[in-house]
C-alpha cells in the first residue's frame, strides 16, 4: 500500500520555539522555549523543578538585536531526541517534529507543491530522504519516541 507525505512547507524554525531537552540537573526530559516577542528563552524540567531564564538579546560590537535560534541553544542543552545513525546523528526538536519526520520517512509517495521558500525537508541530509534507510530510521524513530 502506498503511503503518501504531503509537505506542508514548513521551515525548521517552525518547530525550533519549543524543544524537547536533556535536563542539565536530572538528565531526564525537560522543555526548552524561546518567545522573542518577550526576548526570553526558558527552561524548565517538570520531573526535578528545574529552571532557568536566559535572554534572547545578544550585544556585539555596541548593536544590539535577537539571536533566532532554537530554544536549546540559550541553554547548551543536548537534544532529547537524537540519535547516532551510522555516521550521521539523527534529530527531532520535540514530538510534532519527530511525527513529521516519520511521516515523511515512512512516506512511499513524497509530494512537494506550492513551495514558496526552502522548507525544512529540502536542508534535511541526504541520509533522511533515500529509500535504502526508511526501515532503519523508524526503528530510531520508534525508539525516540519510546524515550521517558
Amino acid at each position: 500500500m502506498t503511503q503518501r507525505f504531503r509537505d506542508k512547507n514548513h521551515r525548521l524554525s517552525y518547530f525550533r520555539d519549543k524543544v524537547d531537552v536533556e535536563c542539565p540537573a536530572c538528565t531526564k526530559k525537560a522543555t526548552a522555549t524561546a518567545d522573542h516577542e518577550k526576548k526570553d528563552a526558558r527552561l524548565n524540567c517538570m520531573h526535578c523543578g528545574y529552571s532557568k531564564i536566559s535572554s534572547t538579546e545578544v550585544e556585539l560590537l555596541g548593536m544590539h538585536g535577537q539571536l533566532n535560534v532554537a530554544a536549546n541553544e540559550y541553554f547548551g542543552t543536548a537534544l532529547w531526541y537524537t540519535a547516532p545513525f551510522k555516521n550521521e546523528v539523527f534529530i527531532a526538536y520535540n514530538r510534532e517534529h519527530l511525527d513529521y519526520l516519520e511521516s515523511y520517512i515512512s512516506a512511499t509517495l513524497r509530494e512537494h507543491k506550492d513551495r514558496t521558500h526552502f522548507t525544512l525537508l529540502e536542508k534535511l541530509p541526504r541520509f533522511y530522504h533515500e529509500a535504502k534507510n526508511r526501515e532503519a530510521l523508524l526503528k530510531v524513530i520508534a525508539r525516540l519516541k519510546q524515550r521517558q
